[in-house]
């Protein structure tokens, strides 16, 4: 297994964010992969045409994907850590656009081997932004803040969980062969790669719209871990128990049902189709009845339950 050595300085530092180039590498890995998960189908069916479009008017950029991502490893160029949690998309990429050809070929190698011709040439970094800026604008971009709110939502609700559960309650649900072991020992994977001193360094928590999440760094000391959240692609349950339905009515009971986790307003009015009125009337008016806590999250304000209101659904749920 491979594991990461922190300290208590390290965990301290430790960070939850987002990230526009993560949530890009995440969309592209679910386009290029057949079988995706069930709550990925329907964004997926709706980009993937358009997509090997792309791939096949540029050999040289098909030739770049195919050897950038494998089922086990993900090239190191593709993977920096961003040097802040919300940066844009354009920023994150200037770092990528810096990379001589060589050195890219260097990190592609080391996934597949040998190289394809096309990769002989140059621009190999544009190329590969161009790719990325294409699957943002095509495919993110016009939903991106409904999905920022999502993410946001989740970094909340672990750093929630933190302060209640410590770091054990956060991390072991993180991602598929993520625990905390104790002893300032992390596991990030099950694959046997060996172990990885990043005391001294910064480790940043990246929730994203993507399969199963990865490790990324920038050698020596910043370190980013990447995991999945799920939500944006489905439909959202909008049925409630009855007596719920008949304490608080329709509306309020079905937004009330949406806070189950830190949720925001805009959220709220995409997965039910609610009126941003309404909603804002019905989280107001739960908030003050004890039912729903909020806290604000950059510009925005997130909502979920109390116990009270947790208690309460699970009684009207019992009849």
């Amino acid at each position: 297994m491979a594991v990461f050595l922190v300290d208590g300085d390290v965990m301290a530092r430790a960070r939850f964010g987002s990230s526009q180039l993560t949530e890009t590498l995440g969309a592209l890995n679910i386009l290029r992969r057949g079988q995706p998960l069930p709550w990925h189908r329907v964004w997926r069916d709706q980009h993937v045409d358009a997509f090997h479009g792309y791939l096949d008017s540029d050999p040289m950029t098909a030739a770049i994907l195919a050897h950038a991502i494998s089922s086990s490893w993900m090239a190191d160029f593709l993977t920096v850590p961003p040097a802040r949690p919300d940066m844009t998309l354009d920023d994150e990429l200037v770092e990528l656009e810096s990379l001589p050809d060589d050195r890219i070929r260097e990190d592609l190698a080391r996934v597949r081997s040998p190289l394809a011709p096309e990769l002989r040439g140059t621009g190999l970094a544009s190329r590969t932004a161009a790719l990325l800026r294409w699957v943002w604008h095509h495919t993110i971009e016009a939903d991106w803040p409904r999905r920022q709110s999502v993410l946001r939502a989740d970094v909340v609700s672990r750093i929630s969980r933190l302060g209640r559960d410590g770091w054990s309650g956060v991390i072991n649900d993180m991602r598929p062969g993520m625990r905390w072991l104790g002893d300032g020992r992390l596991q990030v994977e099950e694959r046997p790669y060996p172990p990885c001193d990043v005391r001294g360094g910064t480790v940043t928590f990246f929730a994203a719209h993507c399969r199963g999440g990865w490790i990324s760094w920038r050698l020596p000391d910043r370190f980013g871990i990447v995991y999945p959240v799920t939500g944006i692609f489905t439909e959202a349950a909008l049925t409630t128990p009855d007596p719920l339905r008949r304490l608080l009515g329709n509306a309020r009971s079905i937004v009330l049902v949406q806070a189950a986790e830190p949720v925001s307003t805009t959220a709220v009015v995409a997965a039910t189709g609610l009126p941003l009125g309404t909603v804002s009337g019905h989280l107001r008016v739960l908030t003050e009845a004890g039912l729903l806590q909020k806290r604000r999250s950059g510009r925005e304000v997130l909502y979920w339950w109390t116990d009270i209101a947790r208690a309460l659904v699970a009684g009207a749920s019992s009849f």
